[in-house]
């Protein structure tokens, strides 16, 4: 398991009976989690005062009750920050396991000999994995169908010092955008992508992951350079397992490029009883063999 154990701003306090207790900076909020599914009473005193909690309805959806939180605050880690916004669906903005990720290919960033690692960040959200990949200097195409978080992204970026960075941002279906860069001749040192379990694109195009992800591992691997970095792919989808994903990568990615192939899940610590909480699964390649 990769964990995600460098955070000072947040925190994963307990978890019991479906739910995660959480600090956001100074905020403590109650999600529901469906890999919570031990009952241990709910011990750590926060569940009492959380600042808010949200609750599933029983005819779809949900939102936040007892709700006393700002519209939106800041969160940091380690030089990048973040805008923290709760909205529908129990989301905040970020997932604070991905952090995980943006250290392992910061790394591969820095230590690269390239002029400047080209990366294409697809289904990009608020921006968590474009910041953390421009911030260790690397130019950045971000690109989600979602116009409220490319928004987001820009103003993650501008609260990390990134406003000049050069990263471009694309309102657009991943899959058309990729297939378009094909045409152009476009290429990039590192991919990442980070598709949803089921979406819908901009004008209705319908996205479910275990249909789709291999036509778009496969067309994006096609926009590789001749000495690519890094390929990572993730996701939150029961069922679709970190070896199905890696397997994948050894298909589309390493059997041209040759590198190694890693999988894994993501993790979180639960700080009062010191174990881990699964959180999504992450299938990695890199060209570099050690």
């Amino acid at each position: 398991m990769w964990v995600a154990d460098a955070w000072k701003d947040y925190e994963l306090l307990d978890a019991s009976d479906g739910e995660r207790l959480e600090r956001w900076g100074s905020y403590i909020l109650v999600r529901p989690d469906p890999q919570v599914i031990w009952k241990n009473a709910a011990q750590h005193p926060a569940w009492k005062r959380a600042d808010a909690t949200y609750r599933r309805s029983h005819s779809g959806g949900g939102g936040w009750a007892h709700n006393t939180l700002p519209a939106q605050w800041k969160i940091g880690y380690g030089e990048l920050s973040f805008v923290i916004k709760p909205m529908g669906f129990k989301h905040t903005g970020l997932f604070p396991e991905q952090a995980a990720n943006w250290d392992w290919f910061s790394e591969l960033i820095r230590k690269s000999e390239k002029k400047q690692v080209k990366v294409l960040n697809l289904f990009a959200y608020t921006g968590g994995a474009t910041v953390a990949a421009a911030k260790a200097g690397a130019a950045v195409v971000h690109v989600d169908a979602a116009k409220g978080m490319v928004a987001q992204a820009k103003e993650n970026a501008a609260l990390c010092g990134l406003k000049e960075a050069p990263i471009r941002y694309i309102v657009d279906d991943c899959k058309k955008f990729v297939e378009r860069e094909i045409r152009r001749g476009n290429r990039y040192d590192a991919i990442i992508m980070d598709p949803p379990s089921y979406g819908r694109g901009p004008s209705g195009e319908v996205w479910k992951i275990e249909d789709s992800v291999d036509e778009l591992v496969t067309l994006a691997a096609s926009l590789l350079s001749d000495d690519p970095l890094f390929f990572l792919v993730n996701s939150y989808t029961t069922g679709l397992s970190p070896m199905t994903m890696a397997y994948e990568l050894e298909l589309r990615v390493a059997s041209r490029f040759g590198g190694r192939v890693e999988a894994g899940e993501l993790g979180l610590r639960i700080s009062r009883t010191g174990g881990f909480l699964p959180c999504g699964a992450s299938a990695r390649w890199t060209g570099i063999q050690k």
